[in-house]
């Protein structure tokens, strides 16, 4: 049921149209929000509430109310309060104009950026899906191409800072960036225990976000490669003879290594009190010319 507003001091009731005053609780009520939200507006100087210089009560009008709405309504458009501020008590027409485009842009940027996530979080998921199906087995394919920089050898990180600045540089890429290792034809080949990890980046995405292939960043193109994917048990287990199958069935369909392998760590998962790494793998390969 509506309730008529009350009529300040106790008094008679004055016009209508003018004068209907409210509290600080009728208006949150009305609104829904919170007295807090109101003071603050009141704070940023959007609403100037006619305080009673008998008890300092604040008393807002139908004025006040409106201001209020139009707060809210920017703010779910996405607008900051201090963009607010500005927008219903100090900006003219033509600014005002200025601040709607510049916030459509910034939302449409917003939205591009969005998808973008959800389709690298879409192809995780089939990569972690499609990797369960590799393990293992092996096949002959071409490697996408890429770029990537190197940052932990062994188990050293690199702190130079060169690749301080680069790791900083690259935080932003993260979301579509992977995990990635590279292994040398001779640590393959000759069962050595050398490694390095750093991160790599789709040519796709490298593109989208202007990142370029300048050393210490690299760029990988497409090889012919043995194919496949492995588990890692346990901390620090990581190893080249990890993919000393892979190296079984090159052999065997005369093939040999041409280049160092790589792949990425697809996800780490918790699993019987410890964690797996599970990995996809390529070893560039040449074939063995026939006697």
């Amino acid at each position: 049921m509506f309730h008529r507003p009350f009529a300040p001091h106790g008094g008679r009731e004055e016009s209508v149209t003018e004068n209907i005053r409210y509290k600080i609780g009728d208006v949150a009520r009305i609104l829904g929000i919170s007295t807090d939200l109101i003071r603050y507006y009141e704070e940023r100087g959007i609403v100037k509430p006619h305080k009673d210089k008998y008890n300092n009560y604040r008393y807002y009008d139908a004025w006040d109310v409106n201001f209020l709405v139009d707060c809210l309504w920017y703010k779910k458009m996405g607008f900051s309060i201090d963009a607010i501020a500005k927008m219903t008590s100090t900006e003219s027409y033509d600014d005002f104009v200025r601040h709607l485009t510049d916030q459509g842009d910034e939302i449409l940027a917003s939205i591009q950026h969005q998808n973008l996530l959800l389709e690298r979080i879409r192809n995780h998921t089939e990569s972690m899906v499609r990797v369960k199906d590799f393990l293992g087995v092996c096949d002959i394919t071409r490697n996408k191409e890429f770029i990537f920089y190197l940052n932990r050898f062994n188990l050293e990180y690199n702190n130079s800072p060169e690749l301080q600045l680069l790791n900083k540089a690259w935080e932003k890429y993260m979301p579509f960036t992977k995990r990635f290792f590279l292994i040398s034809r001779d640590d393959i080949e000759k069962k050595g225990e050398d490694y390095a990890f750093g991160f790599s980046i789709s040519i796709k995405y490298a593109e989208k976000f202007d990142i370029r292939a300048k050393p210490p960043v690299h760029r990988m193109k497409p090889k012919t490669c043995v194919h496949s994917a492995f588990k890692s048990f346990g901390k620090n287990k990581f190893t080249p003879q990890h993919l000393d199958f892979m190296l079984k069935f090159a052999s065997k369909n005369r093939f040999r290594p041409a280049g160092p392998a790589f792949g990425n760590l697809i996800g780490s998962i918790p699993e019987n009190g410890g964690h797996v790494g599970y990995f996809e793998a390529w070893i560039p390969v040449e074939e063995i010319e026939k006697k």
